[in-house]
């Protein structure tokens, strides 16, 4: 479980061809050279991105395509139009996006894959007919039971019965327009409907922060202020849950008050962590996922050919799988080919006892 950014690029296999490693699965391709792959954060200066960028420069440096970072500090779908449609008119080979709103992308990316661009997305997906690949962190399934259940674990830890007590919870979050934390909200709420039906969501319409740092904090105080009761908040968001625990800080409350539980980097949380505010909560390699969603964007732009099912290995990071579109969004058709969900290999859980292992 110890794979950190630093060991997992370090192996690299030095002196192989551009995309010419792969399995039995995988499709035969070109070797364009010097592709350009342009790769859109929702929000640049966050830990997260900036780390799944980390990861995509010293994967490309080492196998031999190049990665144009350009992002924008405003989490605003007009900005990442913007950059899609200066990505086609300066001839990029491949687009990278980790969407801010689906939807509104939507016509952009099309116009990209007209203009003979790979089109990528990874973390947040666009609508899988504006994309050809999708490297995605986990099915909605998999991640809205991963939230609860981190919330689950730490409620018991403070004397709660989450099987038989009525848990007042709810979600805090970026926006309503981002399809991967809504999925994740979805299923998470269907995972409680079904495994514990007491829980009551005391703000059924959600808590939203924009990804802004300051806004987190004041909407995290706003959530403790109306809800001085609450169990459990849960921040399915890298910005919204440190905000929340700084905002849990600010009103002199603890672990033992209120569990707080989400998605942010291990660096992101070690301080709330150490002041115990909060005692677990979960990622994945988000330095992993950014390499995979450049190199998979570079691999379709270099002629390469992909089919949901295939598995392919990618130097230094290992086998990976390809599955189809409706993995992700049931009843999403999946084309024949070059189109579908690569799913990240795993995803981690950080307490006091492994926190110091990862170093993204």
């Amino acid at each position: 479980m110890k794979k950190l950014m630093s060991i997992m690029l370090a192996v690299l296999l030095v002196g192989v061809p551009v995309f010419a490693g792969g399995s039995s699965d995988q499709g035969s391709g070109g070797s364009k050279k010097d592709v350009v792959v342009v790769f859109i954060p929702k929000i640049s200066g966050n830990a997260f991105f900036e780390v799944a960028n980390e990861g995509a420069q010293k994967l490309a440096k080492q196998v031999g395509f190049t990665v144009k970072y350009d992002g924008s500090p405003d989490a605003a779908v007009a900005n990442q139009v913007n950059i899609i449609n200066n990505a086609i008119q300066q001839g990029a080979d491949a687009i990278s996006i980790s969407t801010v709103d689906a939807a509104g992308v939507d016509q952009a990316l099309k116009a990209a894959r007209k203009a003979g661009i790979a089109v990528m997305t990874w973390d947040s997906d666009s609508n899988p007919d504006a994309r050809q690949l999708m490297t995605s962190q986990g099915t909605p399934d998999i991640l809205g039971k991963m939230l609860i259940d981190m919330g689950v674990a730490s409620l018991k830890e403070r004397g709660k019965n989450p099987d038989s007590d009525v848990i007042k919870y709810c979600w805090h979050y970026s926006q309503a327009t981002v399809t991967d934390q809504n999925s994740w909200r979805v299923a998470g709420e269907a995972y409680i409907r079904q495994k514990y039906p007491k829980w009551v969501n005391v703000a059924p319409d959600n808590y939203y922060s924009n990804q802004d740092a300051e806004r987190a904090i004041t909407v995290g105080e706003a959530v403790l202020s109306a809800h001085k009761d609450i169990d459990l908040i849960i921040c399915n968001d890298s910005t919204a849950l440190p905000g929340q625990c700084q905002a849990a800080q600010n009103k002199g409350l603890t672990m033992k008050d209120v569990t707080i539980t989400g998605f942010c980097t291990p660096s992101g949380m070690t301080a709330y962590l150490d002041a115990g505010i909060l005692e677990r909560w979960g990622l994945w390699d988000c330095g992993v996922q950014g390499a995979l969603g450049c190199y998979f964007a570079a691999y379709l732009a270099a002629g390469n050919t992909i089919k949901a099912g295939d598995t392919i290995n990618v130097p230094g990071i290992g086998d990976v799988k390809t599955v189809p579109n409706s993995d992700l969004v049931a009843g999403a058709e999946t084309a024949p080919e070059n189109n579908g969900v690569v799913l990240l290999p795993e995803r981690v859980v950080f307490t006091k006892d492994n926190v110091k292992d990862y170093n993204f």
